[in-house]
């Protein structure tokens, strides 16, 4: 009986933190902008057979038609709970979740709970599914939510906007950018939002990103929260809580901290990307070297409320937070680079991201073309995500997900999932290296000289493939090859010009 109810408490603790992915599957993708078809397709002819473990999807309710030249932005401006976006209709949203759950694949819904739509976009049915709405009288019928149910009354700045992010019931009370600010303390309103999530849970989806998760009261939040349904046993354990992790953009030197929301689930840690962007661009006197204690010693949150990326949809753009030092596909050499670092190294809960191109435009260091959305028609309707034969993608759309380097490094985490971080080496600069206890091992020469070094990887003796420059084939390898000994010593090689200068192997690459 004992450790019967032990375990329970246990397992309820962990509930709102475990991402709910297939054992051995340990990373997310963020397909931004995709059609529900086009996902569903990807979980069953590639992301399923090559091991990741679910899809992070844009918002899929109706959202304001804010031009014709429909910008990204504007799926964070809802109107309605209905599920209908230039991503799909709702019955095209319920086979993409039933076809990626039936192969393993589990889908994460980008939640917007905290606004409406903006201020300045007028009265009428351009919505995504037609729907009226007036945001100046603060009218959403088909919620339906009316000027009651927002934070006017609450925001004690002049504009009725966010002036002062040192001022925490401003932050959370007052209009992000203008967005309709939703109030969160009343049951009606949050039994809306709940009955929104409640459907998708219905549907089958396995977990929730909480956009502008800061601009909430945590508490209104864990309100919302404790009305959401068990997920779908269809596919899930009964008992299966959602996956929670909100987005809380805290940098330091601001009174909100992810901390706060530690209670609801993980949070998205942007010191993440932002300072292993700086470490591989060598920026501000950073080394590689310095990652030996990456992670909490470097003032993260704790590992198992962290949902770490490299970089995401907005601060690829600019927007959000990390400035210049974010590595987008855009930096591919290094990207690639810290991409490998993150899914090699055991810190945090790994979303990978999927990028589309966009004619990028500076003036004064601006992007003036950061509002692009996806790859369209001339209708205004989303481009289908084509495959090269090469199994790249075309139609602008960039597919990092798909590129070898992190593929195979998806996979590297899983086969090390569960492992030690160990036989961490570095040359006092930017050579480093490290293993996964006796499963895998990173090399990394991001100096500006080759690296010609003999290393303990902690691996069985064997011949490996090195999955950064080719694949296992059979029992045969089309990259470079690792010759481990007897005593778990091997020789690493890597030119500072090769194409991406740094190594992986692990137990299921041995040939």
């Amino acid at each position: 009986m004992g450790i019967w109810y032990l375990l329970l408490i246990v397992g309820l603790c962990w509930a709102q933190y475990n991402p709910n992915t297939l054992l051995g599957r340990t990373s997310i993708v963020h397909l931004f902008e995709w059609s529900w078809a086009d996902v569903a397709l990807e979980c069953e002819r590639y992301l399923a057979p090559h091991g990741f473990g679910g899809v992070q999807i844009s918002p899929p309710n109706e959202n304001v038609i804010s031009d014709r030249w429909r910008p990204w932005w504007e799926r964070y401006q809802p109107i309605s709970y209905k599920l209908c976006t230039r991503s799909g209709n709702e019955t095209e949203f319920r086979d993409m979740v039933t076809r990626c759950n039936n192969v393993g694949v589990y889908i994460y819904v980008d939640a917007v709970i905290n606004h409406m739509c903006g201020t300045n976009a007028g009265a009428g049915n351009h919505g995504a599914c037609g729907s009226y709405f007036n945001a100046k009288t603060e009218n959403f019928p088909a919620v339906p939510y009316s000027v009651w149910d927002f934070n006017d009354g609450k925001c004690k700045s002049r504009s009725g906007d966010i002036e002062d992010y040192h001022d925490i019931p401003q932050v959370r009370d007052c209009r992000l950018s203008g967005l309709l600010d939703l109030a969160l303390e009343k049951d009606y309103v949050r039994s809306k939002v709940a009955e929104y999530m409640n459907h998708l849970i219905d549907i089958g989806v396995a977990g929730f990103r909480i956009d502008a998760a800061k601009h909430m009261w945590p508490q209104d939040v864990k309100a919302i929260l404790d009305k959401l349904k068990d997920l779908n046993t269809q596919w899930f354990s009964a008992g299966t809580r959602p996956f929670i992790y909100q987005e809380v953009i805290d940098l330091g030197g601001e009174p909100i901290t992810g901390s706060d929301y530690f209670g609801n689930g993980r949070v998205t840690e942007f010191k993440y990307g932002a300072k292993l962007g700086t470490v591989i661009r060598k920026w501000s006197g950073e080394k590689m070297a310095y990652l030996k204690n990456w992670g909490e010693g470097w003032g993260f949150v704790p590992s198992d409320r962290a949902l770490v990326f490299v970089d995401n949809h907005d601060n690829q753009r600019g927007h959000g937070a990390g400035g210049a030092s974010i590595l987008t596909f855009w930096d591919a050499r290094l990207y690639k680079m810290a991409v490998g670092f993150m899914l090699a190294h055991p810190y945090g809960f790994t979303r990978v991201m999927s990028s589309f191109r966009w004619p990028r435009y500076f003036v004064d260091g601006q992007d003036v073309n950061d509002w692009v959305g996806p790859p369209s028609n001339s209708d205004g309707s989303t481009k289908s995500v084509t495959i090269n034969a090469d199994t790249t993608c075309g139609n602008d759309w960039v597919c990092e997900h798909r590129w070898r380097q992190i593929r195979n490094m998806v996979v590297f985490r899983n086969v090390v999932d569960g492992q030690a971080f160990s036989n961490w080496w570095d040359n006092g600069s930017n050579q480093v290296a490290f293993g996964r206890g006796n499963k895998g091992f990173i090399v990394f020469n991001n100096d500006d000289w080759a690296m010609d070094v003999n290393l303990q990887t902690g691996l069985p003796a064997g011949t490996y493939c090195d999955v950064i420059s080719g694949d296992k084939e059979d029992n045969r390898c089309t990259g470079s090859q690792v010759y481990v000994s007897g005593d778990g010593m091997a020789n690493f090689q890597i030119s500072n010009h090769a194409e991406d200068p740094f190594m992986a192997i692990h137990v299921n690459a041995k040939l």
